[in-house]
């Protein structure tokens, strides 16, 4: 089985029993939250890629890019060799570099804000990168009312729970329902990681993390 987003949309309806006007036209505010609560949710491999840009000397920053969801790994290209830099939280850089004057290789990385990654120590020279990452897809509700995505084709329950637990948010609706739809949610976001999560298998030296199993 496998939704379009006008057979999606109207088994929201059907299982809230809604057709109110502002109910429908929020139908695809439901289905893009749905989708970003898996997606934030689940690493999967397929949606795996590679970007390369560079580092410039004496600048800490590196943008990310508009897709971007989580790291598998951030390379660095030195005249001979290549280095993985190692994955860390912004208050452990600073810590480690709390002077952005302290130059060298970079050795760390880790999310600064929206828009940047942040590196220590800061760059005492300009280095290729190559930044693998997991990226978020179009989604569905990009497409038109015939169209399928991958997670509409391979986990349509998922979606579908997910986007009626957040329609019946919208609604204010009864605490059982939530729960019972959050479970199915749930249910169906295992199997999902099942098929194939790769934050599992990620390589824990490239990362800078131990390899914990997310429950």
């Amino acid at each position: 089985m496998s939704f379009t987003l006008a057979t999606l949309k109207t088994a929201i309806q059907d299982y809230t029993e809604n057709t109110e006007t502002s109910f429908v036209s929020s139908l695809n505010t439901f289905i893009k939250a749905a989708e970003d609560r898996i997606f934030r949710s689940v690493d999967l491999e397929i949606f795996r890629k590679n970007v390369t840009s560079s580092l410039t000397n004496n600048d800490q920053y590196l943008s990310v890019p508009t897709d971007y969801l989580a790291s598998f790994s951030l390379r660095v290209t030195t005249t001979g060799s290549e280095k993985f830099l190692l994955q860390k939280d912004v208050n452990y850089l600073q810590t480690y570099t709390p002077a952005s004057t302290t130059t060298g290789l970079p050795k760390y990385y880790a999310r600064f804000d929206a828009d940047n990654f942040i590196v220590a120590p800061t760059p005492d020279s300009s280095y290729n990168v190559e930044l693998h990452y997991y990226y978020q897809p179009a989604s569905l509700t990009a497409g038109a009312d015939s169209g399928t995505t991958w997670l509409s084709t391979n986990a349509p329950f998922a979606l579908l729970y997910a986007s009626i637990f957040e329609a019946y948010n919208y609604m204010k609706g009864e605490a059982d329902m939530l729960k019972l739809y959050s479970d199915r949610y749930v249910e169906q976001l295992q199997r999902l990681k099942d098929l194939g999560e790769a934050r599992e298998n990620t390589d824990a030296y490239r990362r800078g993390l131990p390899d914990i199993r997310r429950t």
